[in-house]
């Protein structure tokens, strides 16, 4: 049996669904339920006993030893994290307590765990943290894409939490040779991803014939990782990573958030046209570029492809277009998660229109 921390949330409930429907093995699912956590994502797993979920956070060190011993954990991947590089400008407090402090608490609630186990049950256990390319910073037009080597460049208040909690699981480690592995990924998209996010946004934007914000020049470019590859790659190096080791995972699918966004448009124009006749690109509009916005992320990904055989199933094309028709086919979902909160979240961060 295996823990996931945040798994109601967007990677981790697609990892908890992928995960069941691979293996079979049971999770027990740890989410706090913040406002991007959503027990909905999971609804498909109501009363099926491989799932047991519990409302808990990750720094109740009492909670989570408790339930690492009651169903005799074998492995934890950890995904809760904010996630929000804008709502970390906001208010980097939730930031630092749940990805730095909580990190560290769900660090010792594990060690003090495996310190207790015996035998095969200490040596196969794993502690796999789930990470981003954001920890590596900002990259030029021509500089190689970020690959394990890079240092580390935070430039925002997500990022640098990120990275602190990195350098806390590799510590654990190296401190007291707890069993760890780290995967840094590029940008996800897909299926249940919460509509604070830019892919997700511009669907549910476009569709209420809403403006589609676009910061600053909309020149930034970001590597796009399908959220179904994320997850085989993860499974993979639980599988088979190295102890220690740090594994890039990424898309091979460099674009700018512009374009990003007329794909999108395009998609909807053939699945769901205007009843006006127009292209949703009409609706693109430039706000002003968030502070510190880094100009581009790029994954090299081949340390995972070389050693552990890994590669995404997906290109950009198959994906947006699984992503576009998810959204297109699940209206209750969208309308759910659209609460007044998230409401009054969007006002106040793309109000700031440019000249």
């Amino acid at each position: 049996m295996i823990l996931v921390t945040g798994g109601a949330g967007f990677i981790g409930a697609n990892f908890v669904l992928d995960w069941i429907a691979a293996t079979g093995e049971p999770v027990v699912n740890v989410d706090k339920l913040t406002y991007a956590g959503n027990l909905e994502n999971l609804a498909s797993l109501q009363g099926d006993a491989r799932h047991v979920f519990v409302q808990a956070d990750i720094g109740d060190g009492e909670v989570i030893g408790n339930l690492l011993a009651k169903h005799q954990i074998r492995a934890v991947i950890n995904f809760a994290a904010e996630s929000h590089v804008d709502r970390s400008i906001h208010g980097p407090e939730d930031f630092i307590q749940t990805n730095v402090v909580g990190t560290f608490r769900l660090l010792e609630a594990v060690r003090a765990y495996w310190n207790g186990l015996q035998g095969d049950a200490k040596t196969n256990f794993r502690f796999l943290h789930v990470s981003t390319d954001e920890v590596y910073g900002t990259l030029s037009a021509t500089d190689p894409a970020f690959t394990e080597n890079n240092n580390y460049e935070p430039n925002s208040p997500y990022s640098a939490s990120k990275a602190a909690s990195d350098h806390l699981v590799r510590a654990w480690h190296h401190t007291y040779g707890l069993p760890v592995l780290t995967t840094n990924c590029s940008n996800n998209y897909g299926p249940l991803h919460f509509p604070e996010k830019l892919i997700p946004l511009m669907i549910v934007n476009a569709l209420a014939g809403k403006p589609l914000p676009i910061y600053g020049d909309g020149q930034q470019i970001r590597d796009w990782l399908y959220v179904r590859d994320h997850c085989s790659a993860i499974r993979r190096v639980l599988e088979a990573g190295k102890l220690g080791e740090t594994y890039n995972v990424g898309g091979w699918n460099e674009k700018a958030n512009i374009d990003i966004v007329k794909t999108v448009c395009a998609l909807l124009d053939e699945m769901r046209p205007r009843s006006d006749g127009k292209s949703y690109v009409e609706q693109i509009t430039y706000v002003t570029d968030r502070p510190g916005h880094d100009r581009r992320y790029a994954i090299d990904a081949r340390k995972i492809e070389r050693e552990l055989g890994w590669k995404p199933a997906e290109t950009f094309d198959t994906g947006i277009r699984k992503t576009v028709q998810w959204y297109l086919d699940n209206p209750e979902w969208v309308a759910n998660v659209q609460s007044g909160s998230y409401r009054d979240w969007v006002q106040k961060q793309y109000s700031a229109t440019s000249n």
